[in-house]
């Protein structure tokens, strides 16, 4: 997000959103500069070229192998639907769904050779930033389908994260999955991102992130790297954890960037402007106001008058 109006900043980086300053560069990333310029940057960009093309072809041929697959079970799923009918054609559908989920596994750690990574610090010029771009591309949006599952817990183990047991995914998203490790009965909801990496004026930055036994990350919480999350904290929504944070047990954190927060809950600036903007709340009775449900109507209660109180006047036409 680009800003259109306000005071003119140079030298610094915007993150967040809302979003803050952050260096543009630091002392340490001045180590890479002799490959900004001169031969250097055109023999390695040159080679960043021919890796970037061979990952071109590679993400093709993934995606062509994987619709091979698809076409070939769906053709032989109708060819025998007329001796097995309607079961053929749910089990091609379930099968599918393994092989997808088995095939992206095997081509993303292969990529990797099975191997784990490892913390990085070097220039986007280095070939060990050109595998994390390779693995950056490849599908694993298929995994999705398994979001609030427990089989989303087996594909993670099985793509490198370390995860514990009793894990609830909603949706959280690990962009290096061998640098994470998370621990037994966190809840990881919708939008969440646990992002092991940070690129910065040309250098590339990695690290492990932990998140602790018991731990919550709310929706759209974001765990930067090199981040350490204790047993039982909790990460409100909307939330940017910045690199390096260490999160004590059992604190309760929030804002962008997320501070320790002890009096109030963390509540996003979004749905506190909405409910200042909305003027039905103000006359909404208190159990509403205050989150719980509205007391049921009472039925209106009829009036009768005693028998020695009517009327006794004789009736005129």
């Amino acid at each position: 997000m680009v800003p259109l109006d306000g005071e003119v900043r140079e030298g610094v980086g915007l993150l967040g959103s809302p979003c803050f300053e952050i260096p543009r560069s630091v002392e340490r990333d001045s180590r890479f500069d002799q490959l900004r310029s001169g031969d250097q940057l055109r023999r390695h960009l040159a080679a960043k070229n021919r890796y970037n093309l061979r990952s071109m072809g590679l993400f093709l041929l993934v995606r062509w192998l994987h619709f091979f697959v698809l076409t070939v079970l769906g053709l032989a799923a109708v060819d025998m639907h007329g001796v097995f009918g309607w079961v053929v054609i749910t089990a091609s559908l379930a099968l599918a769904l393994v092989v997808s989920a088995v095939y992206l596994v095997l081509v993303e750690r292969g990529i990797a050779v099975f191997r784990p990574l490892q913390p990085q610090l070097c220039s986007i010029y280095d070939p060990n930033f050109w595998l994390h771009e390779r693995l950056w591309k490849m599908p694993i949006e298929y995994f999705h389908v398994f979001n609030g599952t427990p089989f989303m817990n087996v594909v993670w183990r099985l793509l490198g994260v370390q995860v514990g047991s009793r894990v609830f995914n909603d949706g959280c998203l690990v962009t290096e999955r061998t640098l994470a490790t998370i621990g037994s009965d966190s809840t990881l909801n919708v939008g969440s991102k646990i992002q092991c990496h940070s690129q910065e004026d040309g250098t590339f930055k990695s690290d492990r992130s932990t998140i602790g036994d018991g731990c919550t990350l709310g929706v759209g919480a974001i765990v930067h790297y090199g981040v350490t999350m204790g047993d039982g904290s909790v990460l409100a929504p909307d939330s940017f954890l910045m690199k390096g944070e260490e999160v004590p047990r059992h604190a309760r954190w929030g804002g962008n960037p997320a501070t320790e927060w002890r009096d109030a809950p963390y509540r996003p600036v979004a749905l506190g402007r909405k409910a200042a903007l909305n003027p039905l709340d103000q006359h909404a009775p208190p159990a509403e106001r205050q989150g719980r449900p509205a007391d049921p109507p009472r039925k209106p209660r009829r009036l009768r008058r005693r028998a020695d109180r009517r009327s006794t006047a004789p009736w005129r036409p």
